[in-house]
């Protein structure tokens, strides 16, 4: 992995932050975090310039923007990613890369835990999706169970309008969207 020494680094994921620290050891760059929780992965890996946006791709875009950003971006990305923030980036005058550290590989199957409340107590299931494609591999999970009709008494919680969107294609006994796209503000709804 090269990364130049007067690169600024953006990271979308706490995974990313997690495969670069792994990586490297260069820890002496501006670092932008998509969300507060990779910016907590980034500072509990040792790196001490990090500036949070709002959790999405968009936000961090303006981020890079409003923080007017002469060196060149590099983004380390996952092998699916949600937004292009090399593409808003370059769009806007930014000289910006791309480096896909990490993959994620999706579970084809649900643990035989989750099979067993969903199927014995879905009414007391609150189930977490993160992103579109979480919710799709949700689905993809709950139609291999044969667990669909569960989900009637189940609760969502989602992190933005985007994933519940995503997830409303199944009927849900309740749907809550958190607040702002944070784990901590979809931690919150928990408590409700």
């Amino acid at each position: 992995m090269t990364v130049e020494p007067d690169e600024a680094l953006a990271f979308t994921s706490s995974n990313g932050v997690r495969a670069f620290a792994r990586a490297s050891e260069g820890r002496d760059h501006q670092v932008y975090a998509v969300g507060e929780a990779t910016a907590d992965a980034a500072r509990r890996a040792g790196f001490s310039a990090v500036t949070m946006a709002g959790g999405d791709v968009e936000s961090l875009t303006e981020l890079i923007l409003i923080s007017k950003e002469t060196r060149p971006v590099l983004h380390f990305a996952g092998s699916d990613r949600a937004g292009d923030l090399v593409a808003a980036l370059a769009s806007k005058g930014v000289a910006a890369r791309r480096l896909v550290i990490y993959d994620a590989v999706p579970v084809l199957d649900l643990s035989a835990a989750a099979r067993k409340i969903l199927a014995s107590e879905p009414e007391k299931t609150a189930v977490a999706l993160f992103s579109p494609r979480s919710a799709a591999l949700f689905f993809a999970q709950i139609g291999r169970a044969g667990l669909e009709d569960s989900l009637g008494a189940a609760r969502l919680l989602a992190l933005s309008d985007a994933v519940a969107a995503a997830a409303l294609k199944a009927r849900w006994g309740r749907v809550d969207i958190a607040s702002e796209r944070s784990v901590e503000a979809l931690a919150a709804l928990i408590r409700i």
